[in-house]
């Protein structure tokens, strides 16, 4: 999950401006460490940092360089090594996860030197040439054994090789004049004038200058750099601060909504005014329609829609469906802004190799989208509200800024959604005084009115409780504005034409080896870090969760029975301790004091 970019060069024009450019888009897939790969004279050199990459180049002596190698990271599953990876003479940058790479190593004699997953990638093209192989039979051994994308750039500096390998497509090269540029994305190359720009589908070779002297190796480390991924070490006796007790509660004789629940009102027969004002959602129309809806977007050979992808349950089998069954040739696009757990990453990761679907990742500034998180929760626990959970993940809302951007650099207009019609929550703006708009039919979906009530009630909890008044405010409301009053254009939600089953979803992503969550059986939100810790104070302080909506809005469908939804909340709403313990690490909040403050709270029941 990162950019990489490179440069090949003759020397016959300098190509600084073209190189900062393509750092600056590299850069856009995350910026928690970089790294270059040099060669000036006879000499390769390597750089490591842990400054963004753009501050890296800056600093780096390119201008003279024949060849540049670029890396630019978003945290992924392991932070001890930065790239490029440096071994047996080979130079790797990588952009993917592979996620069975700790099982590869357990059948190799080759010793591990490093704890980044991009290592097995020399290995494996070192034990394949030697055997032998060609190109594209290593690239086809590297795609069958490695699970996980794999777009990266593998440098045999004695050799004089550079092989490109890619297996979702998220790798592209340009050519302008004599020189040869590579990228994670087309649009860079575009920008700075390539002639002609191809996709790597499977791997290509490219000539490059051979080595006379060992690789040099240079690594500036940051003292003060944040852990993105905190490990979670349990400490003894700190789970066991978790409550859980099932509390007794009137619940709706129909759907499981209990008392607790907001401007919730039971008929002489103890149905709940949800369940009267209930609209069937999983009702799809015939797929035909929006197969000619989206006709005149197809591209034959070429990618022709956008899918939004954060790796969760629904938009991964949102994405099996547009390319399994609608046909289409997505570009899958993420937005990471700090609280997508290595577990979803793990996911999207699955499935776009599985898929051959090209991933363009959006990475926020996660340093400072976890200072905000951290200033609203500091602020939230001095005087704790229901209503103002919301903004601790107000963040993510840039999600729909972003999806503009992906339009706009990929000249793809057609974006299609993967929102479960059953997500429902309308507990999360009841705390806040708002009643349920039993008539709104999708997820995300309000006016101007409706956002100036919304904030109007936001406003008068932060004049009670001024710690909300922070730096965080213009990220909250701009956020809100693409979220929910940008219009958005050329866009259908494919749930609208498949009927959502959760056995079969579930089922289907198994054949993908979707990874679950251990601290729970749920599937849902188990990519989000976030979702673990809010559900614990709903539940410990109202007696119940999103998962208590979700599952009374599936009896309203007919999709399961009052019993089972009982059954399944009674596990899904135990506290998931590991879960809660990173997102409090990642945010730097301790969770001791976190846990007595939520626990403190008066309860809404007896």
């Amino acid at each position: 999950m990162c950019g990489i970019f490179g440069a090949i060069l003759s020397g016959d024009e300098q190509r600084f401006t073209e190189l900062q450019l393509l750092a600056h888009y590299a850069e856009q897939r995350g910026r928690d460490s970089s790294g270059l790969i040099l060669f000036e004279g006879e000499n390769y050199r390597v750089l490591r940092s842990d400054s963004p990459l753009s501050s890296l180049v800056t600093k780096s002596n390119i201008a003279n360089s024949k060849l540049v190698g670029g890396h630019s990271r978003l945290a992924t599953n392991g932070i001890e090594d930065n790239q490029p990876v440096v071994r047996d003479e080979v130079v790797t940058i990588h952009n993917g996860i592979i996620c069975n790479a700790d099982e590869l190593w357990k059948q190799r004699k080759t010793a591990r030197q490093l704890s980044v997953d991009t290592e097995i990638i020399p290995v494996i093209v070192k034990e394949e040439k030697e055997k032998g192989a060609k190109l594209d039979s290593v690239a086809s051994t590297l795609f069958s054994v490695c699970e996980g994308v794999i777009s990266a750039a593998v440098f045999m500096v004695t050799e004089g090789v550079l092989w490109l390998f890619s297996n979702n497509g998220s790798l592209y090269i340009g050519t302008k004049g004599n020189d040869k540029f590579f990228s994670s994305e087309s649009f860079p190359l575009h920008e700075i004038n390539c002639d002609i720009v191809t996709q790597v589908i499977h791997a290509t070779e490219i000539a490059i200058p051979i080595s006379r002297k060992e690789i040099e190796l240079h690594f500036a480390n940051s003292k003060s750099r944040p852990n993105f991924l905190p490990e979670v070490i349990p400490i003894s006796g700190e789970e066991n601060l978790l409550k859980y007790r099932k509390p007794d509660l009137l619940r709706c004789t129909r759907c499981i909504l209990p008392e607790t629940m907001p401007f919730i009102r039971f008929d002489q027969e103890g149905i709940c005014n949800y369940c009267h004002n209930n609209t069937i959602r999983n009702q799809p129309k015939p797929v035909k329609i929006l197969e000619d809806l989206v006709l005149p977007y197809r591209r034959k050979g070429e990618a022709d829609c956008i899918v939004p992808f954060s790796g969760g349950r629904d938009s991964c089998y949102g994405l099996h469906l547009i390319v399994k069954e609608l046909g289409m040739n997505p570009i899958a696009y993420t937005y990471d802004w700090g609280m997508i757990s290595d577990l979803g990453r793990r996911n999207i990761s699955r499935m776009c190799a599985a898929l051959s679907v090209e991933n363009i990742i959006v990475a926020a500034d996660i340093e400072l989208k976890r200072s905000n998180i951290r200033k609203n929760l500091t602020a939230w626990l001095n005087n704790p509200h229901l209503g103002m959970i919301s903004l601790l993940t107000a963040g993510d809302k840039h999600f729909f800024r972003h999806v503009e951007t992906v339009k706009k650099q990929t000249g793809i207009s057609l974006n299609l959604w993967g929102i479960n019609p059953l997500e429902v929550t309308h507990f999360k703006t009841g705390f806040l005084g708002i009643p349920p708009a039993f008539e709104e039919m999708r997820v995300y979906n309000s006016g101007g009115l409706a956002q100036l009530k919304y904030h109007s009630k936001r406003i008068y909890q932060m004049i009670r409780n001024p710690g909300y008044f922070n730096s965080s405010i213009y990220d909250t409301l701009s956020g809100e504005y693409w979220r929910s009053l940008h219009k958005k254009t050329d866009y259908f939600h494919v749930y609208d034409f498949w009927e959502w089953n959760e056995t079969t979803v579930d089922e289907t992503l198994a054949m993908y080896n979707w990874e679950i969550s251990e601290d729970t059986q749920t599937t849902w939100r188990i990519g989000d870090a976030t979702a673990a810790f809010y559900n614990y104070i709903y539940f410990t302080v109202a007696g119940f969760t999103e998962h208590d909506t979700f599952r009374s809005n599936q009896i309203r469908e007919g999709a399961i029975s009052r019993d089972k939804a009982l059954d399944l909340v009674h596990d899904e709403n135990r506290p998931r301790y590991e879960s809660i313990k990173w997102y409090l690490q990642a945010v730097e909040i301790d969770f001791v004091d976190t846990i007595h403050v939520i626990n403190r709270i008066p309860k809404l029941y007896a």
